[in-house]
């Protein structure tokens, strides 16, 4: 008995769906399209963004700090690096945050996880306060309201 015989009799011969990869492709090339798209609007307004952010943040009360102005510059700086990053630092990053809602957007997340686990420990900043969700929340507004 053939090699070939074999897999037959175990389910036939595996053919790839030519429609389904095709498919599959143009899926992938819309949303790396889409992402190359935000980013493009994120590297023309990160310092406008930076400081919505911060205000907004602050006036939530989702941070305390000693300086608006330090939250700020550590928002643009966080987004600067973004908009350089490699899809591999941008997916570790996030990794934490991921589920936190379904389709979440990826900026957002990659702001929230910063948020989180960075600008928590620097000195202008008291404390950050709410869920993991309501920072996203708010995060997630104001980066929609300016990146489609």
């Amino acid at each position: 008995m053939t090699h070939r015989r074999k897999i037959e009799e175990m389910g036939g011969d595996f053919h790839t769906n030519y429609r389904e990869e095709n498919l599959i492709s143009r899926l992938e090339s819309s949303r790396q399209s889409a992402w190359t798209r935000q980013l493009m609007q994120l590297g023309d307004c990160v310092d406008e963004l930076a400081q919505k952010l911060a205000m907004k943040l602050i006036s939530a009360n989702l941070i305390e700090t000693k300086s608006q102005r330090d939250v700020e510059e550590q928002l643009a700086g966080a987004l600067g690096t973004l908009l350089n990053a490699e899809d591999f630092d941008i997916q570790y990053a996030i990794a934490n945050f991921r589920n936190l809602v379904p389709q979440a957007n990826r900026i957002s997340l990659y702001v929230t996880a910063f948020i989180i686990e960075r600008l928590i420990d620097h000195r202008s900043v008291v404390d950050i306060y709410g869920t993991d969700d309501e920072i996203y929340t708010v995060v997630n507004a104001e980066v929609t309201g300016m990146i489609r």
